[in-house]
């Protein structure tokens, strides 16, 4: 399979800040591209998302940001749009260009430092990084943009979960190109196809490798910790090069939900703020439910991948190590 990087029309990027853990990716389409979102979580951050409603008259988004930070990471798309702005990218409106930028918050300022958030300097960085890095090189994963502080497996503890990350893959069909990226920060665990969990809650805060999904649950039953309610969250984006209407591609987003309950366990719970957008170049004709279909296919990928790179960081343990 292609890397994300090499579907046309997109360019990704991240802005990093390590030793702070946070931080936020880009996901930029200069010619702008037909956009939709499947808002799932009870306390969303998020921007711009209710002009993507299929009745609303603006068709053409330019970049999606995901970005840690809680709410004040929103701050990073506003650093997006003037980049954007900067080098001519956006909707013409005769006096100036005004570039669309969605976005969407998780919450990781449990993790590094509470005070340093993603802001406009790092959304700056992410589109400048998406649009001059070499399409030749795959998009760095795992502990890098949007997942740097991502944690999953916390519904028996913050102390006992491990570290989440930021994923990526594609899925092809002919010329039809669907790939998915996803930062993940669930507080369930993340299961691969063979329901193997990859990451998630531990038997102790000294154990390194998660425990089977039968004895985690039953844990849970027996009583779990008490968890930070709108802590935690799975934000996601779609591209493709199909050519989709607005209510076709808020079909897609909508489908690519089933990749949540898919590889997180458990999923969409009332501790979980979930949004997926769904980005299409319109470059190839495609039928919908195909494109649905693929969608899913690559989140739940995705979605792995987040975790089976992330490295240890912040005293808990990673997949990747």
């Amino acid at each position: 399979m292609p890397d994300i990087r090499r579907i046309p029309g997109f360019f990704l990027g991240h802005a990093t800040l390590a030793e702070a853990g946070t931080g936020c990716t880009a996901i930029v389409c200069p010619e702008g591209a037909t956009g939709a979102v499947d808002v799932r979580g009870g306390a969303p951050a998020t921007r711009e998302t209710d002009l993507l409603r299929p009745e609303e008259t603006v068709d053409a988004v330019h970049a999606v940001v995901l970005s840690g930070g809680s709410a004040f990471g929103l701050a990073a798309a506003s650093g997006a749009a003037e980049e954007l702005e900067r080098r001519g990218l956006g909707l013409d409106m005769g006096v100036c260009r005004v570039p669309i930028v969605s976005s969407a918050c998780l919450f990781d300022l449990t993790v590094g430092s509470a005070s340093v958030r993603p802001g406009i300097a790092e959304g700056r960085a992410a589109v400048a990084d998406a649009l001059e890095a070499d399409a030749e090189e795959p998009l760095p994963v795992g502990n890098v943009g949007a997942g740097t502080g991502c944690t999953v497996g916390k519904f028996l503890g913050p102390e006992r979960s491990m570290k989440g990350g930021l994923g990526t893959a594609v899925a092809c069909a002919g010329e039809l190109l669907v790939g998915a990226v996803a930062a993940v920060n669930a507080v369930g665990d993340v299961l691969d196809a063979s329901g193997t969990v990859v990451a998630g809650a531990r038997s102790t805060g000294d154990a390194k490798a998660p425990l089977p999904l039968a004895d985690a649950l039953g844990a849970m039953a027996a009583g779990a910790a008490d968890l930070a309610p709108r802590a935690n969250t799975t934000i996601s984006c779609i591209v493709t090069n199909a050519r989709l209407a607005k209510p076709q591609a808020l079909r897609v987003a909508q489908m690519a939900a089933d990749a949540y309950a898919m590889a997180i366990v458990p999923a969409h719970t009332s501790m979980d703020g979930d949004s997926i957008f769904c980005l299409a170049s319109g470059r190839v004709a495609a039928e919908q439910d195909l494109v649905g279909l693929l969608a899913v296919q690559a989140l739940s990928e995705a979605i792995v991948c987040a975790c089976a790179r992330a490295k240890g960081a912040f005293g808990l343990p990673g997949a990747g190590d």
